[in-house]
């Protein structure tokens, strides 16, 4: 009897060991929690997309001719005035003096008619020759006086012709193809070089329906370059498609309302726009409150999540499901689930379960 009192102390005793053993193994965890807050009335949108220039001129000769070296440069700057390209001179010289002996030609002849003419009149007076003769003179005098105005054009038209074998840039630009080579023979109208300029900017991107119905012309816009993150430009939305490029995809576009010498077309940036919430008002919270638990909906537009939120009368933590809008400065919008005043866990979230007990040691506010 003894020994069955003795073994039933025994096993109760353990018992509490063991019950001691497990409160000592699983202390109260200490929770870090954010206080709510932050009240945000705008969400920020991120489109990737390129520099583009506002406009883009293409340059070509307005006559034929064998191109001289051309030595050019892709992403060159160039300066109003700055001669880009010249077609070989000679012929043009050829064709100039060809003209100017045209000319002299034909002024002789010109000249040559007058004194005719002037002797058919005093011929005609003493009546030595008919009123036929006079007229045949009068006839070759406007037919000469014809020709010498033709070569004049000609020689002209020569002069013009090596005027614009010289291809100069009509505004300071920035080079953004050249579509020729040294040497080569091109005709009148033939693609020289393509540039545009070095202060007017454009990008241009895809939304959803859900953004581009709340985009207007004249909505602002940051621009901010990929390999310069520190560089944000001004910038606002100057088109809108009101048709689909694809698929539910509707092309925006801004343009920059200012400008950086670095700046070159084809740099790659991100466009940030800050849209209204879709409700009056909504919370920002930090991404580490988030329960990483199974598939989170996309934070770039609406979706659910679950945070942990601290209950101060029984001090646990309850699960709670929130509403969030998108994302600002790598912080979640939330515009339903929470309330200004709550605490919710901001560290530690995977270790925690829904109902412990916690103890507030920080709060994050």
């Amino acid at each position: 009897m003894k020994r069955i009192l003795i073994l039933g102390l025994t096993f109760a005793l353990a018992g509490c060991l063991d019950e001691e053993k497990k409160t000592i193994d699983a202390p109260i965890r200490g929770l870090k929690t954010h206080l709510v807050a932050d009240t945000q009335k705008a969400m920020v949108r991120r489109f990737p997309s390129v520099l583009e220039p506002t406009s883009l001129n293409v340059l070509s000769f307005d006559t034929s001719g064998k191109l001289l070296e051309v030595d050019l440069q892709v992403g060159q700057r160039v300066d109003a005035g700055e001669v880009v390209a010249r077609l070989d001179p000679e012929a043009f010289k050829i064709q100039i003096a060809n003209s100017e002996a045209g000319v002299r030609s034909a002024k002789a002849a010109y000249d040559s008619a007058l004194e005719t003419l002037a002797r058919q009149k005093e011929l005609f007076k003493s009546g030595t020759i008919t009123k036929v003769a006079l007229d045949t003179a009068k006839t070759d005098v406007a037919t000469d006086k014809a020709q010498l105005e033709q070569a004049e054009a000609s020689l002209g038209a020569a002069k013009d012709d090596l005027a614009k074998a010289v291809l100069v840039v009509p505004f300071d630009s920035i080079l953004n193809a050249v579509e020729v080579q040294s040497f080569q023979t091109v005709s009148t109208g033939t693609p020289i070089v393509s540039l545009y300029a070095p202060d007017a900017f454009e990008v241009s991107f895809s939304v959803n329906f859900d953004v581009i119905s709340q985009l207007v012309v004249g909505t602002p816009a940051s621009v901010r370059l990929a390999d310069r993150p520190d560089l944000v430009l001004r910038g606002v939305v100057s088109e809108l498609g009101s048709r689909a490029d694809a698929v539910s995809s509707f092309p925006v576009v801004v343009t920059l309302d200012e400008a950086d010498p670095i700046l070159k077309a084809g740099m790659a940036v991100e466009v940030v726009i800050e849209l209204p919430l879709p409700k009056e008002q909504g919370f920002s919270i930090p991404l580490t409150t988030i329960i990483m638990e199974g598939d989170i909906s996309d934070r770039a537009g609406p979706g659910v999540a679950q945070v942990f939120a601290f209950d101060p009368d029984t001090s646990t933590v309850k699960r709670r499901k929130i509403q969030i809008a998108g994302v600002r400065e790598n912080a979640l919008l939330v515009i339903d689930g929470l309330e200004a005043g709550d605490r919710i866990a901001s560290a530690g979230v995977s270790f925690l379960r829904d109902g412990q007990e916690v103890k507030l040691i920080e709060a994050a506010d």
